[in-house]
């Protein structure tokens, strides 16, 4: 992975407090320090403001504020305005966010930035050549991510390096710090102790240009740990737990905050696969305190003289004794079963004891096809030393994977590792195949060919993620997800109804055993192998590069801005689509195959809302054109709306826009004419990113009204009275009957409002840099 910049720390002297050291953030950056005493300071301005014990969530926001002696602080209720330390993007998402950025208009990146090459390669037969074909297929998208990255000052790790979250955590994520990322697990760097929140690429757009960045205050869930987990139970289980406590919902304008003893006694990275997958409960981030196992990780990643900053800073870096959470959970680990989540949702929780017969009872496609193991959220040498060690002890006794068997590694540093110390090739005795050091199937990145779209059957994997056809596009799959050592030990079986803590397999004799209970380390005992060079620097002179984009290219668009609002109330909108119960951001702009189109918003505004259950027929992409009476294609329509002029609403349900953070979800509405969302709820970065995009979320103030709109019902929006915390008038013209008004909803606050006036908030941006 190349030869990081080597790191000075300016050690402290009497007359040098120990929060004045210069510590470079990341070894391969220069000049980038981690800036304790202004957080601190900070910290201080805020703790006499309030006046009562924090949690470790409020002390690093808090500490980032960009105004703390003027700023408003109320959890749950207040925009935070903030000064993050570091931005990260994921190729799929940073190529609309560099485009927007360019089109500010300015040299470089104000905040330091780095781009990762990990959502664009397919999982077909292999890591090396899948890599190749994927450096072939996306080579424009490459070309112009490298290109603008030397441009503007951005670090760019190329295809092949790894998973954007487990790059951040072996080389960038630091204790007490302050993170946003384009992708909405970036939380794995609250395994490092770092707030790192996901957001749409808009509002990276607004770190990089040295915008404050706007939060609204959460609220905290405290889940104390207590105990040590032994045996079949892993880190993973903490989360799929917690998943199953408190929904996909319960986590929504929370950050979920992990203390308590048995903090102690997990790793690094096991924190992170915890912190990795909250973004499946909604919550904003997931948080452990610092602790000798993070200093550890960052002393076993050259990072030492972090490690020993973050000691001097130490009493900073967990909650204060008394801190009040907004709901408590507690869970002890040497109590805690393994789990498995799903089908279908990740917090459907069944503990391993009792999944046998949720098997059976639900007649779930008992034969394990496909187990997956890998990703951002358990890809860790932990992780892979503990799988090798069941394939290990299943290859002793003649037995070998009965199912499918695919690796991922997290990164390149993971790879070449496993490769040096023998689990890799452990893996691909036992019959697995190792795929690129990528997202490939947690994202939907997988030419599946061994079942037929709309077969149902089963998969386990130690992904986050297992929404409808979000794996293979086939809605009949039933994903499931677990631990890695759960993946192995079914995958062993070929079978759901394996419990691998009580049954027993039969050996290439017949003979009855049992598997041992896993065993790994959490950190390799020779050290890391950084395995290839796969780092880019932005170079010393940056004024000679060009950005590559083809005018002719069909995967890259220069942008150009939105129309500002007429100033007008809108009048006889027709509802394009009244979407019916889960519509998840991949139902609004699906993944797969159209992600080579995240640079192309007319492109990629062709799978808008094509995934959205219309209540009008129950079936998905058939709409009725209110001019026509025609049924077509849900972008057709709105194109066709868009042509003749008019601007149109959609109608949602609860939590509308979970799921990844991906701002196409916003932009495209936005792009084929639309002017307002209307749901029950929304999530959190999905209402945001309509935000920017100059739209209107607003929600039912009677979520039942939802129930009285007809598809067909025409609305009036007075968008003319669109104040800070009023609601907003709707009048609904039913097709047969009279005319009814209701109230809605909006989490407008003033800068906001001036996004909508303007068109986007890209807009507002310009302009003030006009008036400069």
């Amino acid at each position: 992975m190349g030869s990081p910049l080597t790191s000075r720390a300016t050690y402290a002297t009497v007359s040098n407090p120990p929060l004045d050291q210069k510590v470079e953030m990341t070894n391969w950056e220069k000049g980038h320090y981690i800036n304790y005493k202004k957080m601190s300071e900070n910290l201080a301005i805020v703790k006499k403001r309030l006046n009562r014990p924090l949690t470790y969530g409020e002390k690093i926001l808090y500490s980032h504020l960009d105004d703390p002696e003027g700023q408003d602080i109320e959890r749950g209720a207040s925009y935070l305005r903030l000064r993050p330390d570091r931005v990260a993007c994921q190729d799929a998402t940073a190529q609309m966010a560099i485009l927007q950025f360019m089109s500010a208009g300015m040299p470089s990146v104000a905040t330091p930035t780095t781009v990762h090459c990990d959502h664009l390669i397919e999982a077909q037969i292999g890591g090396e050549k899948d890599l190749d074909r994927a450096k072939s297929i996306n080579k424009e998208v490459y070309d112009f991510l490298s290109s603008s990255c030397a441009k503007y000052n951005i670090g760019f790790w190329r295809p092949g390096s790894g998973i954007i979250h487990q790059i951040v955590l072996e080389n960038y994520a630091f204790p007490g710090g302050l993170m946003i990322g384009t992708d909405s697990h970036t939380p794995n760097a609250g395994g490092l102790g770092m707030v790192a929140i996901g957001v749409g690429g808009a509002d990276a757009v607004d770190v990089m240009a040295n915008l404050p960045w706007e939060l609204k205050a959460p609220k905290y869930i405290g889940v104390k740990l207590t105990g040590e987990m032994s045996g079949w139970t892993a880190p993973k289980d903490v989360i799929l737990k917690v998943a199953g406590i408190l929904t996909v919902k319960g986590g929504t304008g929370a950050i979920v905050e992990y203390h308590g003893p048995g903090t102690n006694n997990l790793s690094c990275t096991g924190m992170g696969t915890i912190c990795n997958m909250g973004a499946e409960i909604g919550a904003t981030t997931s948080l452990f305190p610092f602790n000798d196992r993070m200093h550890d990780y960052l002393s076993a990643t050259k990072r030492k003289h972090i490690g020993d900053f973050a000691r001097q800073y130490a009493h900073e870096l967990h909650e204060d004794e008394g801190a009040e959470y907004d709901q408590l959970i507690e869970i002890n680990l040497s109590e805690l079963e393994p789990h498995i989540n799903g089908p279908f949702t990740p917090d459907l929780a069944t503990p391993i004891s009792k999944f046998s017969q949720a098997v059976k009872d639900n007649k779930w496609p008992e034969e394990l096809k496909v187990g997956l193991i890998g990703s951002c959220t358990n890809a860790s040498y932990e992780d892979m030393t503990r799988a090798a060690s069941i394939a290990e002890d299943a290859m002793s006794h003649g037995l070998k994977a009965k199912s499918l068997f695919t690796v991922t590694p997290g990164s390149e540093q993971i790879r070449a590792t496993i490769e040096r110390d023998g689990q890799l090739k452990t893996f691909e005795d036992f019959g697995g195949i190792v795929l690129a050091n990528a997202c490939g199937p947690c994202i939907g990145q997988w030419d599946r060919k061994d079942v037929k779209k709309g077969e149902p059957n089963s998969i386990l994997s130690s992904y986050n993620r297992n929404f409808t056809g979000r794996n293979d596009a086939n809605p009949a799959t039933h994903s499931f997800v677990t631990s890695p050592d759960l993946v192995v030990a079914l995958t062993i079986a070929g079978d759901l109804n394996f419990n691998p803590v009580t049954d027993k397999l039969k050996d290439k004799d017949g003979n009855e055993f049992m598997l041992k209970e896993p065993s790994g380390q959490g950190l390799p005992q020779n050290g890391f192998d950084p395995g290839q060079d796969t780092y880019q620097a932005p170079p010393e002179d940056r004024s000679s590069v060009e950005v590559q984009v083809s005018p002719s290219s069909d995967r890259l668009q220069i942008l150009q801005p939105f129309d500002a609002w007429d100033g007008k109330d809108a009048k006889d909108l027709p509802i394009l689509i009244k979407a019916q119960g889960k519509t998840t951001t991949d139902h609004i702009s699906m993944a797969g195959p159209w992600l080579k189109y995240r640079g192309h918003l007319d492109n990629i505004s062709n799978n808008m809302l094509i995934g959205a259950i219309n209540a009008a027929n129950g079936e998905a992409n058939k709409v009725k054109n209110f001019q026509t009476g025609e049924v077509d294609a849900v972008p057709a329509t709105a194109r066709q709306y868009k042509k003749d002029g008019i601007k149109w609403v959609v109608v949602g349900d609860w939590n509308y826009g979970e799921g990844s953070s991906r701002e196409h979800a916003a932009l495209e509405p936005r792009h084929l004419g639309g002017l307002a969302i209307i749901t029950r709820s929304f999530a959190r970065i999905h209402e945001t990113n309509l935000k920017k995009q100059g739209m209107l979320p607003l929600v039912f103030s009677n979520p039942e009204d939802y129930d009285k709109i007809n598809p067909d019902d025409k609305i009036d929006l007075m968008c003319t009275k669109l104040e800070v915390g009023k609601p907003l008038p709707m009048v609904v013209h039913p097709k047969d009957g009279e005319a009814w008004e209701c109230e809605l909803s909006h989490t407008f606050n003033a800068p906001q409002i001036e996004w909508f006036q303007n068109g986007s908030a890209l807009n507002t941006m310009a302009k003030h840099a006009e008036k400069k």
